[in-house]
């Protein structure tokens, strides 16, 4: 780069995840200007924001075009999928996230899962079909519990464990049958239900190079002690203990690399992020499934643990110079709790004036989600996770309690939220939780 403020950064996407990106740009000495769209009331508080629709790719990449957008870093895994990086690129701009060959990562569970038997990755045994009566034959003969997924993107809520044969042909007659999540659920994948305790591993990657980030455990249920409906994530909190050195070394070993190595043999230029969700189970660590992008809420607690400059991670990434840039991690504990609207992941309230504290402190953060500004200029609630109170501690009991500080001074009528977030460590450190 020519000068030290040389990049004008677009940040695609509207969520918590999108505000701790376009906070981390504004912090970087490489970034001059950031843009956002569509953003959120959070976001545009800081930033322009620009109402363009995440999966409007012309209009997206006309955007970048129009402002001088030298860098995008794309958020959600729709535009990925939908080839807004393929967009961006013919148009000479840099960004930061996959191309649609390798969003198809997450795009497809049936893509991926083929992907991690033909390479021999730990995974959990799956059958795949696309007619309801080769299903419902299938069922009868497995094992219960026993998991079903849509095959494409349904939001996070495409993946039903079922404990009973009823409540597995329901799942899967909802999709085949029914097309509850559209074409999405067309084909389906039946795997065997993988036990032990789940982690998130996020990757860094360049090609065949890459950099494993933090480690972090995200809160999946609505409800305390993990009970109620899945969600897109009540919370997270880094790193996660459950994966020590040991561990991480089999992840980087037996996962992470083979992985990688498994994407650039199929052809895929992968230069964003691989999140993989895993089960350690007795056996070992075994992949649930890939991402194409950070987790939300787990961006909110890794990158602010970073002591590398994100965006210097992020531009070298899509520019194949990652190994260029060392990773350095602060020692700090993070922890995330989501502030969300009373019903969600069902139907909630929209509209709800919030009342934000004047300021927080030191070391932490209200990451907006679902919000937006009224006519007024108020700042009002527009989504089912509406904000990510997060905070860095000495410790997670630490981090736990600054984070719960900063939720408790944010009022708006329907707020709810677990207050378990990071427990499980807590009591395997013998904290209090």
């Amino acid at each position: 780069m020519s000068s030290a403020t040389s990049l004008k950064v677009l940040v695609v996407g509207s969520g918590g995840r999108e505000h701790t990106l376009v906070a981390a740009c504004l912090a970087s000495p490489l970034v001059g200007e950031v843009i956002a769209a569509p953003g959120n009331g959070g976001i545009a508080a800081v930033c322009p924001c620009f109402p363009v629709s995440v999966d409007d790719v012309i209009g997206m990449t006309e955007l970048a075009r129009r402002e001088g957008v030298n860098f995008v870093v794309v958020g959600p895994e729709v535009p990925l999928s939908l080839g807004l990086v393929d967009s961006l690129l013919e148009a000479g701009i840099p960004a930061f996230g996959p191309k649609a060959d390798g969003a198809r990562l997450e795009a497809s569970k049936i893509f991926t899962k083929r992907l991690l038997l033909e390479n021999k990755i730990p995974t959990a045994l799956a059958a795949e079909f696309d007619r309801l009566d080769a299903a419902l034959d299938y069922l009868g003969t497995a094992a219960l519990p026993i998991v079903i997924k849509a095959d494409g993107l349904a939001a996070g809520k495409g993946v039903v464990v079922a404990t009973s044969a009823e409540e597995a042909e329901a799942a899967v007659r909802s999709m085949l049958e029914n097309k509850l999540f559209g074409e999405s659920g067309d084909r389906v994948l039946i795997e065997e239900c993988l036990v032990g305790e789940e982690t998130s591993i996020h990757l860094v990657v360049s090609g065949r190079d890459f950099v494993v980030l933090p480690t972090s455990q995200d809160h999946k249920r609505a409800g305390e002690n993990d009970t109620g409906p899945n969600t897109g994530g009540m919370g997270a909190y880094s790193p996660a203990e459950v994966v020590d050195d040991a561990l991480m070394r089999r992840i980087v070993s037996e996962i992470a690399r083979p992985s990688v190595d498994a994407i650039a043999a199929a052809g895929i230029d992968f230069r964003g992020v691989l999140y993989i969700g895993i089960m350690i189970t007795r056996d070992g660590p075994k992949v649930l499934e890939f991402n194409t992008r950070f987790g939300d809420p787990e961006t909110q607690v890794l990158v602010p643990r970073l002591a590398t400059d994100p965006v210097a991670l992020m531009h070298a990434a899509a520019l194949g110079t990652l190994s260029s840039v060392p990773l350095e991690v602060k020692p700090d504990y993070a922890c995330c709790v989501v502030l969300a609207a009373a019903g969600y992941p069902g139907a909630y309230a929209r509209g709800e004036v919030v009342e934000l504290p004047p300021s927080v402190g030191p070391d932490e953060f209200l990451f907006h989600a679902g919000t937006r500004l009224d006519d007024s200029g108020r700042v009002v609630t527009a989504g089912g996770r509406v904000f990510g109170a997060t905070a860095l501690g000495s410790t997670l009991a630490e981090a736990t309690r600054k984070a719960y500080g900063v939720c408790d001074r944010v009022k708006f009528a329907s707020k709810f939220l677990r207050r378990d977030i990071g427990a499980r460590q807590l009591r395997r450190d013998g904290q209090p939780s």
